[in-house]
């Protein structure tokens, strides 16, 4: 679902400006910690997340402090619905959360609805049974990226053929958008064959090893898609390492610095690259000014850059990559 869909299933969700002002109420008066909590610590994106959020702390009012926590792999759900709880559960003055699946931390963000925590989302929404129980939500529009990434395949491989795509966890909100739109777009605006995806549980050795094995098993493969960083990592070393380096042409997402060295060297033909700072930032500062008893948008599209070989040097691309 596209962030201008979401804005308008959350138009009617007279409860959530409610309870924004409830929470303001109770919590303006005094600091406290706010508590970052991502899908894991282990990724460069994610700390760029955090090097967001720490500057938005700087800029906020009320004298809050931070704290930054994940689980160790993204694929670990229980442990990020624990660190919620345990936010909880010691009073923070507000959440700023990346959940990692749409339905399991529901229950969470249900309890610190019900102590007046604010909970702002950032990358990935999670389910309607929980979108009363979140004051905003800031992420990239997923939808409209894969859209793009798949635009920027079907020009460089044509729309017969057939491409691969690497995904990263099933059922994460960034991914049903990112992956079902660039799948949606495939099918709807060219005879592409897919083979996939594949699920690495956005482990970089996975990915490796399953581009590895799509590459071996299918030889006449034309192009190829990395959903998210760890994900395309993989994907491009196990590209250099086959000798398929610009001959099956790959489209990455995110931006770190193996992806920008593979966009300059040609492994990839583009990176999707979203605003990881602008997620933390943002974030930060909308929960201060929830807990302080302003109104906040609902929704906020944080952006997405098609990073190439062309612009990676100019500014639009230089502000967004890590």
């Amino acid at each position: 679902m596209t962030v201008r869909g979401f804005i308008q299933r959350l138009a009617g969700v007279a409860a959530l400006g409610a309870l924004g002002c409830a929470v303001g109420g109770a919590g303006a008066a005094q600091a406290g910690e706010i508590a970052v909590i991502v899908k894991t610590t282990n990724s460069t994106f994610w700390q760029n997340v955090n090097k967001g959020a720490a500057a938005g702390l700087k800029e906020s009012k009320g004298g809050h402090t931070m704290t930054f926590s994940g689980p160790a792999a993204e694929s670990a759900i229980a442990e990020q619905v624990n660190l919620v709880e345990n936010a909880v559960n010691r009073k923070v003055a507000g959440i700023v959360l990346a959940p990692s699946d749409p339905d399991a931390l529901i229950p969470a963000i249900k309890k610190a609805w019900e102590a007046r925590i604010p909970v702002v989302l950032i990358d990935s929404m999670v389910s309607d049974a929980g979108k009363a129980y979140y004051q905003s939500f800031l992420a990239t529009d997923n939808a409209l990226a894969g859209e793009l990434c798949a635009k920027q395949l079907i020009a460089k491989v044509g729309t017969t053929g057939k491409i691969a795509i690497m995904s990263y966890v099933a059922g994460a909100g960034s991914e049903i958008g990112r992956v079902g739109a660039f799948k949606k777009y495939i099918e709807t605006q060219s005879k592409l064959q897919i083979v996939g995806p594949f699920y690495s549980q956005s482990q970089m050795a996975t990915a490796l090893n399953q581009t590895t094995d799509v590459l071996a098993s299918n030889p006449d493969l034309k192009g190829i898609f990395g959903a998210n960083e760890p994900t395309a990592v993989g994907m491009g070393r196990a590209l250099v390492q086959s000798g398929k380096a610009g001959k099956v042409v790959a489209v990455g997402f995110d931006g770190n610095e193996d992806l920008q060295k593979f966009v300059k060297e040609g492994t990839l033909e583009a990176t999707a690259v979203q605003g990881s700072y602008q997620m933390g930032f943002l974030g930060v500062k909308t929960v201060a000014d929830v807990i302080a008893g302003q109104k906040v948008p609902k929704v906020l599209d944080t952006g997405v850059v098609m990073v190439t070989k062309s612009n990676i040097d100019k500014p639009e691309a230089k502000n967004v990559l890590y």
